[in-house]
């Protein structure tokens, strides 16, 4: 079933439709494995400073995140956190750089691209820098989970609608249990960050709160300290 919080948000727009889902089959629970990864798509100053074009209010976002990475790094859990950096002129970004003019913002090595520093990155954590919506795309990213063995990859960051959702398809297709965290993702338009929310959690992913990761990784931690 939807977490509770999700039917409470779709209610009014897809009451009827998510009792339709449930009754043809969608929405099925894929449950947490054994071995987690936190990757934060793109909470990078870009997209949180509201100084950007691009930037939302995406602050209680980077708190919830935040709190998420602490359990992880005490429970040995590979953190990845993905930014953008293009060339001048967004030569490297294709047609993604024509359909958002705005990532002429995220030029690599400006003060745009950096990790939020709220997030308190550790010399542990990986820096994954992509050109496009989904964290897999031309990127070394499933190899770098395939590496250590992850079976379970919690999602946080922004937007819902563009490099979160993409990236959630993605990671459903490569056959790992997809968590999105719902007070952990954020998006420029409510609408779309329901929508959004809504379909993940029917075909792609579990949709959970933060406190119900953070409680599992603990778990993790428990147990690889009881060796």
């Amino acid at each position: 079933m939807l977490h509770p919080d999700l039917d409470r948000l779709s209610a009014d727009h897809y009451g009827e439709l998510h009792q339709t889902l449930l009754g043809h089959g969608f929405a099925g629970r894929v449950g947490y494995g054994e071995r987690p990864a936190v990757l934060v798509v793109d909470l990078i100053r870009g997209f949180t400073d509201q100084a950007c074009p691009l930037a939302s209010d995406l602050d209680a976002e980077v708190l919830a995140t935040r709190d998420i990475l602490r359990a992880a790094r005490a429970a040995g859990a590979l953190v990845v956190l993905s930014t953008a950096g293009y060339g001048e002129g967004l030569e490297d970004a294709g047609v993604w750089g024509r359909k958002i003019p705005s990532n002429e913002w995220l030029t690599a090595g400006s003060e745009w691209v950096e990790v939020d520093e709220r997030l308190e990155p550790a010399p542990s954590d990986h820096v994954l820098v992509k050109k496009y919506a989904s964290c897999f795309f031309g990127t070394d990213l499933i190899s770098r989970l395939v590496s250590r063995g992850v079976d379970t990859l919690i999602v946080t960051g922004c937007t819902t609608s563009g490099c979160v959702r993409a990236s959630t398809v993605d990671a459903c297709s490569y056959g790992l249990r997809t968590m999105v965290v719902q007070d952990a993702v954020g998006d420029r338009a409510p609408l779309s960050h329901r929508a959004s929310l809504f379909d993940i959690d029917a075909k792609y992913g579990d949709v959970v709160r933060s406190e119900e990761v953070i409680a599992y990784l603990q778990r993790i931690a428990a147990g690889a300290a009881a060796g």
